[in-house]
């Protein structure tokens, strides 16, 4: 209940990112594929990061790039690790209250957050209003529900984009998941989140989009992508209904993955990717762009 209503309050709130350099490269180069880091293996990682960056585009190559441990993960990636929220003035005072005051604000529960794409919709149509979903997308939300309730999962709220073809998914949704609370937000309305790397001739956005968009974008990550609240008790299963750009920068941030990567990734409409993000904060990518379930005629990627 209470991350509903955190929920609810943060939709009428509107809010970019740091580039990451592949921590695979870096451990395989130092350990061998191990993982570690072998003796002397400090100047290795320094050679692996310079290989890295040379194979960049010349905007990356002129940026520093900041280090991490040797696994490359950056365990505080959403700023709620306990350990970094903690007062330290107080260990000098009283060790076991600092101990206590840190236990009392690690995350206990999981939380499940099901990414949907909407479904197929009418690309014809004058403005958002008239972009509703088409009769081969009404169908694909059926389908997309149906999926849902087959997993036997109590799920605890459904979110959605305020665009026509995201509600109107998410409406059809709901029908399969009798009870379950909808709440629109803006900042997940589609965009263009981040210049894709490579980039595509097909689709150029001007330059003020990415910024405003990206804004919008990276705030709704920090507003729905994080490890759970510690007053969180039980594991949470959130269902997001949204847009394909918004859902692949969502997976390339919270996989750590460099964002700019978000256009080599393909979602079929009607799809479901499933992150589940761990009270440690980590985060796993249990599915993604799944639409296994639908017929092959079904299929569609508009």
């Amino acid at each position: 209940m209470l991350f509903r209503r955190v929920v609810r309050l943060a939709c009428g709130v509107a809010g970019g990112s740091a580039l990451l350099v592949a921590a695979a490269v870096m451990s395989d180069s130092a350990a061998g594929g191990s993982g570690e880091l072998a003796p002397g293996g400090r100047p290795q990682l320094w050679s692996a990061l310079a290989v890295v960056r040379a194979a960049q585009p010349w905007s990356w190559r002129n940026h520093s790039v900041e280090t991490t441990s040797g696994s490359g993960w950056d365990d505080n990636w959403d700023k709620r690790d306990p350990a970094s929220l903690s007062n330290g003035k107080k260990a000098d005072v009283n060790g076991d209250e600092v101990s206590t005051e840190l236990e009392s604000s690690k995350p206990k529960a999981t939380r499940h957050i099901f990414l949907i794409r909407h479904s197929q919709y009418n690309l014809s149509g004058n403005g958002d209003k008239e972009r509703t979903l088409t009769p081969l997308g009404r169908e694909q939300a059926e389908l997309t529900g149906q999926r849902l309730a087959s997993l036997g999962i109590k799920y605890d709220i459904l979110i959605h984009s305020t665009m026509a073809r995201a509600t109107e998914t998410a409406q059809i949704i709901s029908k399969f998941l009798p009870g379950l609370e909808l709440v629109s937000c803006d900042l997940l309305r589609e965009g263009a989140p981040i210049e894709p790397v490579p980039p595509v001739s097909h689709w150029k956005p001007e330059p003020a989009q990415y910024h405003e968009d990206g804004a919008r974008i990276e705030a709704a990550f920090r507003r729905y992508i994080h490890r759970a609240d510690p007053k969180q008790k039980e594991d949470s299963y959130e269902i997001i209904v949204c847009h394909a750009n918004v859902i692949r920068y969502f997976v390339c941030r919270a996989l750590q993955f460099p964002p700019e990567g978000w256009l080599r990734m393909g979602l079929n409409n009607g799809s479901i990717t499933w992150l589940t993000i761990r009270p440690n904060g980590r985060v796993a990518l249990r599915s993604l762009g799944d639409s296994g379930f639908m017929p092959p005629d079904k299929l569609t990627r508009t």
